[in-house]
């Protein structure tokens, strides 16, 4: 405890007070706070300027990072047929072939759960574990597919799906600490374009309200967010 508290002092000496970070002056900043055991991820928080009350203004979607998460994403399919061996070639890590049981004890070592509309019914008896982890495949998020194939590649190629939550805001990662700046600033202005253009049509004014970033184990800092 007293070497995190130590720690957490340093980083707020390193992040000035009330200043509005660039991108490229936030990330410098994030590299220079003390290392932890484990390379740490990048965290980034976005307030929109949404009613979240109101369903049209809500957002959700996906968006492939360039760079990726640097992190290997664990794939499972649900899927019949030729889908099968389309999900083997795209490299899925697992392909539902077995009973209910042996499945619901796996379920939890995957990150994406994706299905083909054939075998939706199976997945359908499984909600009340994936619901709550969120791993329901959904047609929005393009987890409910016939094209499983270039489905998965994207997932593995560093697609991410994010919504914003009851307060406007979306938290997501963009990769981690140990990228290079270009990596991180591109894989940020990915995720910057994808929102602007979910934008909801009836949104006047500024979209973004504040963007922070952090580490997972650091401090948060604001970006300026007016010239994106």
């Amino acid at each position: 405890m007293k070497s995190n508290t130590k720690r957490m002092k340093k980083i707020f000496n390193i992040i000035k007070k009330k200043k509005i970070y660039k991108i490229e002056e936030c990330i410098k900043t994030l590299k220079k706070f003390p290392k932890t055991k484990f390379i740490e991820s990048l965290d980034i928080s976005i307030n929109l300027n949404i009613d979240t009350k109101k369903h049209d203004q809500n957002i959700k979607n996906t968006v492939i990072l360039p760079h990726g998460l640097g992190k290997k994403i664990r794939v499972l399919v649900f899927t019949q047929g030729k889908n099968v061996e389309l999900a083997k070639k795209a490299k899925a890590d697992y392909i539902y072939q077995e009973n209910i049981k042996n499945i619901k004890k796996k379920i939890k070592n995957f990150d994406i759960v994706i299905s083909s509309p054939d075998s939706m019914k199976i997945v359908g008896k499984l909600g009340y574990i994936l619901g709550p982890r969120g791993l329901m495949p959904n047609i929005k998020f393009g987890t409910i597919t016939n094209n499983i194939f270039d489905t998965i590649k994207k997932i593995k190629n560093g697609q991410i799906k994010y919504k914003n939550d009851k307060n406007g805001i979306i938290h997501t990662s963009i990769g981690k600490i140990n990228f290079t700046n270009k990596q991180i600033k591109e894989n940020f202005f990915a995720l910057i374009k994808s929102l602007n253009k979910a934008k909801p049509s009836k949104i006047k004014g500024e979209f973004f309200k504040k963007i922070y970033l952090s580490t997972t184990m650091g401090g948060s800092i604001l970006i300026n967010h007016y010239d994106l």
